[in-house]
């Protein structure tokens, strides 16, 4: 199991990268206490199947980058809600219909949030 520092290292990785790929409503979620084996998850929106497939896409490319193993991936075919698994981060990149119908905030809401900090981009980048 990482360090809770490398999973939140790994959250920054991967926010960054959904946003770059027009991910939206990025929220991190930890859920250590009610999940052990897992410590954040990352719920991303895209607004279509290709922006959805994308943005998966460009997290999984980054963070395998920077050294850190994918333990599983699912629905990258569909690319309605793809579920990216990292071990200590769960990413979940969703399309706008699937996030509201499944709803995994109303799920999980008693887990405390995880701040996400976005590096700003210059215009014309």
């Amino acid at each position: 199991m990482q360090s809770p520092e490398t999973a939140e290292e790994m959250l920054q990785l991967a926010a960054q990268a959904a946003a770059s790929k027009g991910g939206e409503d990025l929220i991190a979620l930890n859920v250590s206490e009610p999940l052990p084996l897992v410590d954040i998850f990352l719920l991303v929106t895209g607004n279509s199947e290709r922006n959805v497939a994308a943005i998966a896409d460009e997290i999984e490319d980054t963070l395998i980058e920077a050294g850190h193993k994918r333990v599983r991936r699912e629905g990258r075919s569909e690319a309605r809600w793809v579920l990216l698994d990292f071990g200590d981060l769960i990413v979940h990149v969703f399309h706008q219909e699937e996030r509201v119908y499944y709803g995994l905030e109303r799920l999980w809401k008693d887990c405390p949030v995880v701040p996400i900090q976005l590096a700003e981009t210059v215009a014309g980048e």
